[in-house]
């Protein structure tokens, strides 16, 4: 598949996977930003991309950015529909309860992994078919 990306800004990265074979295009921070303990930022990449309909992007944390220094994203995964054409901005939260975060431009902060997506109509039923977990949600075993 290729996909198409827009330069917004005159520091953007191209998106490019790190090595062959790799699912996900790692995005890059178009500005430097220290990000306090607990705190949240929103980085700009200063891209567009163009994706594909029948297709969604979504934009996930870099494993080792989370399990060393506790950069994630606020909204993991982030998801970006076919139709949308705006700036890729990238919603990091440091977990880290002591050590701010420093990003500095050009560094990689997430990963976009495009999937394929099945069309969806919603509609209301009356009554929906019986599965073997029922509505037991969030571990629930179904007693109190």
């Amino acid at each position: 598949m290729e996909l198409s990306f827009k330069r917004l800004h005159p520091d953007a990265v191209l998106p490019s996977a790190q090595h062959p074979g790799d699912a996900g295009l790692d995005l890059r921070s178009v500005a430097g930003v220290k990000v306090a303990p607990g705190e949240r930022v929103m980085v700009p990449t200063g891209v567009a991309v163009a994706i594909p309909e029948g297709h969604a992007g979504l934009v996930l944390p870099r494993s080792g950015l989370a399990t060393k220094q506790g950069l994630t994203l606020a909204n993991a995964p982030g998801l970006i529909d076919a139709g949308y054409r705006g700036e890729v901005i990238c919603a990091v939260v440091n977990l880290d309860p002591s050590t701010p975060v420093a990003i500095a431009k050009g560094d990689r902060i997430a990963q976009l992994v495009i999937v394929e997506v099945p069309a969806v109509a919603a509609v209301w039923a009356e009554t929906l078919p019986e599965t073997a977990r029922g509505d037991g949600a969030f571990g629930s075993t179904g007693t109190a």
